[in-house]
């Protein structure tokens, strides 16, 4: 089961450790509820449960680490005006809302993504 927000906690050993459901909408300290994330998507995601939909303009849920399949809800694509950068792109609107409220693809972290992943380290 996938419990990583994002990938970028793969290969960084400083994570914060996130709760899904924030303890201020009753979210728990345990481990069913808790998912690693970057400090830059923790941070982005505070107690956020939903997101719009950028395509659709709906509120919508957005990706829950332990019950959603990354590959699900989201690809890699070549940035768009930039062929060194890598994007991710969210397929469905869950995948498109986190893209949106995490700021995903904010040009520095396309960057790096793309950087890691032409060493291999970020598949």
């Amino acid at each position: 089961m996938n419990i990583v927000i994002c990938r970028r906690s793969l290969f960084r050993r400083q994570f914060h450790i996130e709760h899904i459901i924030a303890k201020q909408h009753g979210g728990k300290t345990q481990q069913d509820n808790l998912a690693l994330a970057c400090w830059y998507c923790n941070l982005k995601k505070g107690p956020n449960l939903t997101g719009i939909d950028p395509d659709s303009g709906t509120v919508v849920a957005l990706f829950h680490p332990r019950n959603d399949r990354w590959s699900d809800h989201f690809a890699l694509t070549v940035a768009t005006g930039n062929p060194s950068a890598l994007d991710v792109k969210g397929l469905t609107p869950t995948g498109r809302a986190t893209v949106h409220v995490l700021g995903i693809n904010e040009k520095m972290r396309c960057i790096l993504r793309y950087e890691l992943w032409r060493e291999g380290i970020f598949a």
